[in-house]
């Protein structure tokens, strides 16, 4: 068996079995391949750009005798594939934003025709992912949080729901009171993730720790400015930061993580 990453093994448990699914930006293609082998996937398309990864995804799948299974293909984003041609879609190690390019253009050109699930993984911006998927139709199902090498990631995990009742985030991103923190607004859950603020998780807290201290950096760094627009996104950042303190101190619900 492939051995894989903790981060691409989280996603693999989270491609249901069955699916025919398109790895975009598939590096070596060790996540299709893995599905292949373990019989998750019964079709996989593994799509790279990179003419130096596309090789190596290209051997990665000749040497695991996966060619019946898993196609190789150069392309960018979703055009390679066709409408209808597979029903799940993953996209990781990508910035939240140009993960959104990818699914606007495919769903401008009909490439999301079919798809039922998305399995995301952006290394920054998830909050921008968080309302393209709102805005466009699809449900977040899950979230989660983990730390690897030193790195922490989110993987992102949405459906199509069939009809609009079915909208399992119709209350996800609504006002909810916090312990000791007043409440999470709108803003809020899409920054954090609504299901992660929930969730207990350690990582959550050492996440926000460490965007605590870039910040207090940037603060500092604008505060050697005599500049008044210095001194106005100073202000800004301090606020922001005081704001993140405050959810630190009482998250989870006003109890120290336990994990």
């Amino acid at each position: 068996m492939i051995p894989l990453s903790r981060r691409l093994r989280a996603i693999a448990e989270r491609i249901e079995s069955g699916s025919r699914l398109a790895d975009i930006g598939s590096d070596h293609a060790l996540l299709p391949a893995f599905l292949a082998q373990r019989g998750t996937v019964s079709f996989a398309v593994a799509g790279e750009l990179n003419p130096g990864p596309l090789e190596a995804a290209r051997k990665q799948i000749r040497d695991s005798g996966l060619e019946r299974m898993v196609s190789v293909r150069k392309g960018n984003g979703l055009e390679v594939i066709s409408p209808g041609e597979v029903d799940t879609i993953s996209i990781a190690g990508m910035g939240g934003n140009l993960i959104v390019e990818i699914l606007s253009a495919g769903r401008e050109n009909g490439k999301l025709e079919g798809i039922r699930r998305l399995v995301l993984q952006p290394n920054v911006g998830e909050d921008t992912l968080r309302r393209w998927l709102r805005a466009n139709g699809w449900s977040l199902r899950s979230e989660e949080i983990l730390e690897e090498d030193g790195k922490i990631y989110e993987i992102l995990v949405a459906e199509r729901a069939a009809e609009e009742s079915d909208r399992t985030d119709m209350d996800l991103y609504g006002e909810r009171p916090w312990e000791g923190f007043g409440s999470l607004t709108e803003q809020d859950l899409y920054r954090f993730g609504p299901y992660l603020v929930e969730s207990g998780n350690s990582v959550f807290r050492e996440k926000w720790l460490r965007e605590i201290a870039k910040l207090e950096r940037i603060a500092d760094s604008l505060g050697q400015s005599e500049l008044e627009e210095s001194r106005t996104k100073r202000q800004a950042v301090v606020e922001d930061i005081n704001r993140l303190k405050e959810l630190i101190a009482c998250w989870p619900k006003g109890k120290p993580s336990s994990n």
